[in-house]
């Protein structure tokens, strides 16, 4: 990376399990420098929803770097998460036409929810399918697959937890960390969001923010993949051996069966 740039630039790691990203620093200009990012990073800049593209390099050996602006700020605290902001990107975001249209230019297809199931299942071992909870959670899935089809195929982050959230020190709001991005149901990102951060109570005024009404049939779906990502999660963390983000991800789990689903008993 340190030929990209004269001797007095400071490069260093930025972390993340990936090691593709860096900082760079000269003395008051500061980049964030990425290794092969998506070409995505380019609409997303152009759209105000990550930091600046500032230019994108490709190396003899085929590696493309991208350079953001690098911006003083902070993340969201998860109490933040209820603000009117969030829910308005959020919003801009799932409507964004452009966005959409170049991820299906990057092939990508929509994240349909049996496809999504059958990935489910086949990634959790013997020993999470033995659990009850995790068991009574495939049985859910299976039974309202159906309930949760949609032809609103948007461009979905897909892990809008509070880190991923960037508030800049002159108060721009920015979302993040994209390499999960997919074309799926809305209720993707919502769902988690809700489920996770704003008690049940909110659930309807933290929607109007966002732009649309909660129906039983969004409720129903956002319920579906926020139990389908717990699963995933679940599997995630026991194959990293973090035994306490096991037991707190199945806490999620089980909280996802104490909301209220008007329909979900409709067959």
């Amino acid at each position: 990376m340190e030929h990209l740039f004269d001797k007095e630039w400071e490069i260093m790691s930025a972390g993340g399990a990936s090691g593709e990203a860096f900082f760079a620093r000269l003395d008051e200009e500061k980049l964030f420098l990425k290794r092969n990012s998506s070409p995505f990073i380019a609409v997303l800049s152009a759209e105000g929803i990550v930091p600046r593209l500032k230019w994108t390099k490709r190396l003899e050996n085929g590696d493309v770097i991208t350079a953001q602006h690098w911006l003083n700020g902070r993340e969201l605290k998860a109490d933040e998460m209820a603000g009117a902001r969030v829910g308005k990107l959020l919003k801009k975001i799932h409507s964004s036409k452009a966005l959409t249209s170049m991820l299906r230019r990057l092939g990508k297809e929509p994240y349909e929810a049996f496809v999504m199931l059958d990935e489910v299942k086949s990634t959790l071992d013997i020993e999470l399918n033995m659990l009850k909870p995790v068991r009574e959670a495939i049985e859910f899935l299976h039974e309202h697959a159906k309930k949760v089809t949609t032809g609103d195929y948007v461009v979905c982050h897909g892990d809008v937890n509070h880190n991923n959230w960037l508030l800049s020190e002159v108060d721009e709001l920015f979302l993040i960390d994209w390499d999960g991005a997919m074309l799926a149901d809305p209720a993707v990102d919502v769902g988690m969001l809700l489920y996770w951060y704003i008690p049940e109570k909110d659930w309807e005024q933290w929607m109007e923010q966002y732009g649309e009404s909660l129906t039983d049939h969004f409720r129903i779906r956002m319920k579906w993949y926020a139990v389908c990502q717990a699963l995933f999660m679940l599997q995630w963390q026991k194959d990293k051996g973090r035994l306490h983000d096991v037991a707190k991800w199945m806490n999620f789990l089980q909280r996802c069966f104490q909301s209220d689903c008007p329909n979900e008993n409709k067959k």
